[in-house]
């Protein structure tokens, strides 16, 4: 499997009205009924959905064998009738599916793919591997149950051409600076799991936001303390926090993250409403970006789409 490090990530095509979206499912299976509702969000911002045959298998927990899966993603890639891509939902498989990816047949057909949680190791693959913008938003799933404005974040985010930007509400300074780097945001038990893999991104030099659901803090800790030691925060520029959703309270999980990173000399800001909860504010990954404590903001100072 051949890899891309390009200087510059290549940008998706922006997405508009009537064009197809295709719907991958390269982890869990997924409730049907919550399903359908996220697929009337997508037609109600309309675009035509396109689901692939044998989307609807299911092999215990997960969405189809292994290959099915790795095989229904890269032939979405691959189709020239699909203009973007977002996943059906998380959970747990797309580990599984990274060795079976086509590296090569997915960087030629560059597209907008939106996915979070589980699908945090696909985002890492599509700009670590494919040299290309990805963008950690709403599954189907999620879709059902977001509130507007997570709506029209991912409709802004996919369809305009326009830099991005994204305030954290309550301003949580946990280390004050600024800072700019390549921007990774993703589920901190995926990204956790991906140390010491293949497939372990590279933050050095970048901003990373981090978000969990349902992980104990002293479990937030272990995993912290676990890529300390590993060296995945070194380098490291600057570090946002996003929704820690019944996870403890929010000073708790900050005091944990003060004790484990602030030694890190980087600008540490929480606050920002991405991950589990019910907004969930799409940002695209490989972009360089900037953190700033003071303004309490994350800027984008190019477009993710073309």
């Amino acid at each position: 499997m051949n890899s891309r490090n390009p200087s510059e990530p290549v940008l998706p095509r922006a997405l508009k009205p009537g064009d197809t979206l295709g719907i991958a499912a390269p982890a869990s299976s997924f409730d049907r009924q919550s399903f359908d509702a996220g697929i009337q969000v997508l037609e109600s911002m309309n675009f035509n959905i396109a689901i692939p045959e044998g989307f609807f298998d299911q092999n215990g927990y997960l969405a189809g064998a292994d290959q099915h899966r790795a095989d229904l993603l890269s032939r979405l890639f691959a189709d020239p009738r699909i203009d973007g891509i977002i996943c059906a939902r998380g959970g747990y498989g797309a580990m599984r599916i990274l060795p079976l990816l086509d590296v090569d047949a997915i960087s030629r057909h560059p597209k907008v793919f939106v996915g979070f949680s589980d699908i945090t190791v696909l985002l890492g693959f599509l700009v670590e591997r494919c040299g290309m913008v990805a963008f950690h938003g709403p599954t189907v799933t999620t879709l059902s149950s977001a509130d507007s404005s997570t709506r029209d974040r991912l409709q802004l985010a996919l369809s305009k051409p326009a830099s991005l930007s994204l305030s954290a509400p309550s301003n949580q300074v946990i280390r004050s600076g600024s800072a700019t780097g390549r921007f990774f945001c993703g589920n901190l038990t995926l990204l956790c799991h991906l140390t010491g893999t293949p497939f372990q991104p590279d933050f050095s030099g970048g901003i990373l936001l981090i978000e969990d659901r349902g992980e104990e803090p002293y479990r937030i800790d272990r995993m912290l303390t676990q890529m300390m030691l590993a060296g995945c925060f070194d380098g490291l520029a600057g570090l946002a926090l996003g929704s820690f959703t019944d996870c403890g309270s929010a000073e708790a999980v900050h005091r944990i993250v003060a004790d484990r990173l602030g030694g890190l000399d980087i600008p540490i800001l929480a606050g920002f409403d991405v991950g589990h909860a019910t907004v969930n504010m799409t940002l695209p990954v490989g972009l360089p970006a900037k953190l700033d404590t003071r303004s309490g903001s994350l800027t984008f100072a190019e477009p993710a789409v073309r």
